[in-house]
Formats: C-alpha cells, structure tokens, sequence
C-alpha cells in the first residue's frame, strides 16, 4: 500500500519513536511513584560492581613501646550483572490504515499517527508493568521472570542471607507489634552498619497489613492519640512502630508482586537500589547511555502490506544489600 510510505519519514524514525513511546501514557508502578530505585543509563550491557569490606574491630591493649598490630589490605570481590534484554512487537496491518482514513486523503500521516500512538501506549504499559516487576523481586532478593524462573539470587551472589521477622499479632492486646517492628528496624540498622538510616517503609500484602491493621496491639495503642487513623482507610500508609506501612497492590493476571502473608521493610533514601538501562540492540545505539524503552519501526519491503513496531527496554534493577530488606511474616 503506497500510504505506508509515510513510515520512511523523520516522524517514524528510531529517535522520534523512542521519544513518543517516552511520552505515552503508561500504568506506573509504586516502586516508580517513591522513587525507591535510582535510575540511570549505561553504555554497556553489563555493570560491575565492586565490594571492599570495611572493617572495624577492637584494638588489643599492649606494652608501650612494643611492635603494634598490623591492619591487612582489605579484600575486594568484583560482580558482573548482566542487564535483561526485554522486546515486544506489535503488527499494523494495510487494513487497519485504510479503516481510519480515505485514500489518498492529506492527513494520512496523521491517521496513521494515532494508531501508532495508541500501539505504543499499550506496549510502554507492559514494559512498566515488567520493570516494576523486576523491581519488587529484586528488592525481594530473588529477581524473577515473567514465568517465574529465577533471573538472578541476590543473596547468592553477595554471600549474604535474607534476613526475617515474624510479627505475631495475638488476640490480645501486647506489644508485640511494636517490639516486633523495632526488632526490624535493628536487623536493617545492622546490616547497614554506618550507613544512616533516615525512615523505613514495608509493603505489604493484603493479608498481612489486614492483620496489622486489625491486631490488638495496634488497635490499643492507637485509639486514642491518633484514633481518626482507625476511622478511615490505611492502606495508602501509616507510620507506626518507626515504620511506614502500606499495602501494595500490584499484581499482573492475578499474580500478586507481593505475596498476600508477607511484608518486606526497607530503608529509603539510599543508594542501595539501582536500575541501570543499558542500550538497545540496534546499531545507531552501541556505545550509548542507555533509555528506559526504545521504539523503532519496519515495514513490509515487498508488497508493502504491514508495518511491525518493536519496542525494547534493556533494564538491570539491582538491591546492593539484600540483607537490608527484612522479610515479615505471620506466626502461625
């Protein structure tokens, strides 16, 4: 069809692509929305990542005068990470332009424009939806697949092991909560060491922040200096036990991002978590810092019958300290 030659245009290029499907509409994820995970853009398709232990340790007492202890060189461990490389395709069909527009008519780029548009709305959703995925199961330790299979162990490869709190939220009014969430906020404290700790949030599955909010303990504490919290809905947060708490909603085919029993804390405003975007696979961009998603276009050579629209994102979300996040469960 002569109307999709208007694909050869500068208006479809990869540039002016990549810049619309930047721009189209998409469903943000809550790890997006708080800005948990530094965003930045790489001109490889790998990141290493260097570790030196920082070592702080008593010193013996000894006679004056006589050869002191010696501080060694501390070691360094070096981790690669490669970035996932993420594509969707999407076909528009020579009768899917002459439905919106009359042949030969002045606004075909215009037609055509919209249904582009539209295709590539649809498609920045879904790689939002998987980065916010890759997002959550990285802050989670284990980076999963669409399928579930397990693209990368955290724990594993920084030699640490995920760290939990039970929270036995009773039939009775205790503190239990409390002492549980001040036993959390430790655990990150201690994983951190000297980085500080300026405020703790945990996202929440359905079951369990419905057990926080109707346990004992809380109900008690809460009733009366801040009984209006009781009144209304909580689950877009609340502060209690020097913790943020909150529901998380995000799920994808009813596959719950967080699982439905469980929490995981974390610190804010560090550097801990990062996503690095690495390039596209296509020749204009080796060697360049990497976007978030990219757009291009191809057209049927032959008979001039389709267009197919690819999009890309090259993301690698990564939780330098694993061991930072607290796992909380229910006890049984």
């Amino acid at each position: 069809m002569p109307g999709l030659d208007i694909f050869k245009s500068d208006a479809f290029s990869l540039a002016s692509l990549t810049d619309a499907v930047l721009k189209a509409p998409y469903v943000p994820g809550r790890l997006g929305q708080l800005g948990v995970f530094r965003e930045g853009g790489i001109s490889t398709t790998s990141v290493i990542l260097e570790e030196k232990d920082g070592i702080i340790e008593l010193i013996q007492t000894g006679q004056r005068g006589a050869p002191p202890t010696t501080l060694g060189a501390q070691k360094r461990r070096a981790r690669a990470f490669v970035a996932h490389h993420l594509a969707k395709e999407s076909t528009i069909y020579a009768d899917e332009v002459q439905n919106v527009r009359a042949f030969g008519s002045e606004d075909a780029a215009v037609a055509v424009q919209a249904i582009v548009n539209e295709r590539l709305g649809i498609m920045r959703a879904m790689h939002e939806a998987t980065l916010e995925h890759l997002r959550i199961s990285a802050l989670q330790g284990v980076v999963l697949d669409a399928d579930g299979a397990t693209l990368l162990n955290l724990f594993t490869d920084f030699v640490v092991t995920q760290q939990t709190e039970e929270f036995d939220f009773g039939t009775s009014p205790t503190p239990g909560v409390r002492a549980a969430a001040v036993a959390t906020r430790r655990k990150i404290e201690g994983a951190l060491g000297a980085t500080p700790v300026t405020s703790i949030r945990a996202l929440c599955g359905a079951t369990f922040f419905d057990a926080l909010v109707d346990s004992p303990g809380l109900v008690e504490t809460v009733k009366y200096q801040a009984s209006e919290l009781l009144r209304g809905d909580l689950r877009a947060g609340f502060s209690y036990g020097g913790i943020i708490w909150e529901e998380y909603r995000g799920s994808v085919s009813g596959q719950d991002f967080v699982p439905a029993a469980e929490a995981y804390a974390y610190p804010e405003n560090t550097d801990i978590f990062r996503t690095y975007f690495a390039p596209g696979d296509f020749m204009e961009t080796v060697n360049t810092l990497g976007l978030p998603v990219y757009a291009k276009v191809a057209i049927d050579q032959e008979f001039q019958r389709w267009a197919k629209l690819h999009t890309q994102s090259n993301p690698l979300a990564l939780c330098k300290r694993p061991d930072a996040v607290i796992k909380l469960t229910i006890a049984a």
